[in-house]
């Protein structure tokens, strides 16, 4: 195993100096389109704020979007019309009108922003129809479903990229310069995952996208439409990537590392029903639903190079919001639910933490100091994150590079979801974690964080 310090500085090194190796078939070195095409498929809630993203950009256009509620598309045209941009060509009739989008030849690339169900296959029709892809998580459901895309990916030479944006967090890209930088040693544990009360935007009165009612499915609004099926049907972690993806550029998943075992246990299943319960359901056809998804479901990850990592699946019970951060190595450690930070010799008092404030602002990505004013600008989402995620696979896809979330990297990702389903039917017992890149990630050379300009 090589020592982590010395291939960083290489992976760096290799990274900014031979851009060459990761251009697309067709594609001179220093060529840059100026302008791409882009379709977005899905403008709800998520989807309307990556178009109006994409407005605000003078290197895109949007000629067409899809989706088939009304509400929604008359959203988005409310939108491109605020923004002074023309109004796209709309693709809404019925579930599969998406294709006739992609029949366009005036389409570079799309965005989806769709149900988890919809995302594998209209990725697999967006590739096989030339349309590069970013496609926001997860990437499927089955784990066929990721074979499916990889293999689409590989077969057209179309680009597929997760839209995961925590790994564009301002703080934890500071962190990931201090973990390429040797500040916390070799690491050796990692910790992350998704806490957020989504009690009630499961539940809504078809008005109010977080609340307001006690109705899924058809009649409520956004995400209750679909997203509570998934509680009622599944147990397992049903939303990793924004724990998982941080973690993976840490440990150089698909660059040297990859995860290699999974074991998932699920909790007892208690605070959708009480939830129900406590605001007027009881007695409703909503009161009598067994949920199956876990109230905290836990998955331990093995990597190929000794690391371990802990994720953490927690929606329906109170708390607050955290991603659960934690990256331990041999000279010290960092978590977010305190800011704390310990690093052996330079913290000031044995055993206790520091407040991470000032290794933050020492260690801050170039990105951010760069781009950091424009990406917090108003509408630009979540503190900026939405902005970099976005701008990265524009900016690769304009130069003809290698996105920085690959479509290997987003399979690895995204598999969480099926694998902890199957770790969990098995009681816990271990699972394999497929090799889909097929020993690409022993050569593998990641260029996430590398260039400041995306």
């Amino acid at each position: 195993m090589s020592k982590p310090i010395e291939r960083r500085h290489f992976i760096k090194s290799v990274a900014l100096t031979s851009a060459g190796m990761f251009l697309m078939p067709g594609v001179k070195a220093g060529m840059i389109k100026e302008k791409l095409r882009l379709g977005v498929i899905g403008v709800g809630q998520r989807g309307e704020l990556h178009l109006n993203l994409l407005l605000l950009r003078d290197d895109v256009e949007v000629p067409a979007i899809c989706d088939i509620d009304e509400d929604m598309v008359n959203k988005a045209l409310a939108l491109c019309k605020k923004l002074n941009k023309p109004a796209p060509q709309v693709y809404s009739k019925g579930e599969y009108a998406y294709r006739d989008l992609l029949a366009r030849k005036d389409i570079d690339a799309v965005f989806i922003a769709t149900p988890w169900e919809w995302h594998a296959p209209m990725a697999i029709d967006a590739m096989n129809a030339g349309k590069h892809v970013a496609c926001e998580v997860i990437m499927g459901i089955t784990l066929q479903d990721h074979w499916d895309v990889v293999k689409t990916s590989e077969k057209t030479g179309m680009q597929y990229m997760m839209l995961e944006n925590v790994c564009y967090r301002r703080d934890i890209m500071a962190i990931l310069n201090m973990v390429r930088q040797g500040a916390f040693g070799e690491l050796v544990h990692l910790e992350g995952g998704y806490q957020h009360d989504l009690r009630a935007a499961r539940f809504n009165n078809g008005k109010q996208p977080d609340g307001g009612g006690l109705l899924y499915g058809k009649e409520a609004y956004s995400r209750a439409r679909w997203r509570t099926e998934h509680s009622i049907k599944r147990n397992g972690d049903l939303y990793p990537t924004h724990g998982i993806g941080p973690i993976s550029k840490m440990v150089n998943n698909q660059f040297g590392n990859r995860f290699v075992t999974l074991s998932s246990f699920a909790s007892k299943s208690r605070g959708l029903h009480e939830y129900v319960v406590d605001n007027g359901g009881k007695d409703l056809p909503v009161g009598k639903i067994n949920f199956n998804l876990g109230d905290v479901v836990t998955t331990i990850i093995k990597t190929n190079n000794g690391e371990s990592i802990v994720l953490s699946h927690d929606t329906s019970l109170p708390r607050p919001y955290s991603c659960g951060f934690r990256v331990q190595g041999t000279k010290g450690l960092w978590m977010d639910i305190n800011n704390g930070i310990y690093i052996d010799g330079k913290s000031p008092k044995l055993h206790e933490w520091e407040q991470a404030d000032e290794y933050l602002k020492q260690y801050d990505h170039e990105l951010y100091k760069k781009h950091g004013t424009e990406a917090a600008k108003s509408g630009r989402g979540h503190g900026g994150m939405d902005y970099f995620v976005q701008n990265a696979f524009i900016e690769s896809i304009k130069r003809g590079v290698r996105v920085p979330i690959d479509v290997y990297e987003s399979a690895s990702l995204s598999a969480v979801v099926p694998l902890s389903e199957l770790s969990i039917e098995k009681g816990g017992y271990p699972v394999e974690f497929p090799d889909f890149s097929n020993g690409k990630w022993m050569t593998g050379i990641d260029t996430f964080g590398y260039n400041s300009d995306y």
